[in-house]
């Protein structure tokens, strides 16, 4: 299954993106793939040529995680830094969200939830921007063919934890 099958991403509201995607694994195993350093640095890479030389979680409310991507071609870098505002394993994560070098202002809160149905696993991302125009310029990016083919990691990454 691949993300054009199943992942939708759409505005909510005036400051809000919406992302679902659905993965054939249990709620719990793919929480971990959320959380822990050695499944994030695998499947959370956006488009092709990306690596993630730095993935460091800290899992509790008020810890803080970074993220540093590099482009293995360029060997452009980009970091992103957040802190923990809940954790509700394995259903629910609320954190912030904010890019060293902001190519969008302002910081965003993040809402990620967890819902299983049969063995499967409902993932929903919702992100709210400090306004309408980050928002939108976000949407206008083209972030959503990065976080597809990261969605599309994942799923591949859950497949070989299922396998196992």
């Amino acid at each position: 299954m691949n993300a054009r099958e199943t992942f939708k991403i759409a505005p909510s509201g005036d400051r809000e993106i919406i992302m679902t995607r659905e993965f054939n694994a249990p709620r719990k195993m793919v929480f971990e793939t959320l959380t822990r350093p050695q499944y994030v640095k695998r499947w959370l890479l956006g488009p092709e040529g990306w690596t993630m030389p730095i993935c460091e979680i800290d899992l509790k409310v008020g810890g803080a995680f970074r993220y540093v991507w590099r482009h293995t071609a360029k060997g452009t870098e980009m970091g992103l830094h957040g802190v923990y505002c809940e954790i509700v394993p394995p259903k629910r994560i609320v954190n912030t969200e904010q890019f060293d070098q902001p190519w969008y202002p302002g910081e965003a809160i993040i809402t990620t939830t967890l819902v299983e149905r049969d063995g499967r696993t409902i993932l929903t991302t919702a992100i709210l921007y400090d306004s309408r125009e980050t928002r939108d310029m976000v949407l206008k990016s083209g972030m959503d063919r990065g976080v597809a083919a990261s969605y599309d990691r994942l799923d591949e990454v859950l497949s070989g934890m299922a396998a196992n």
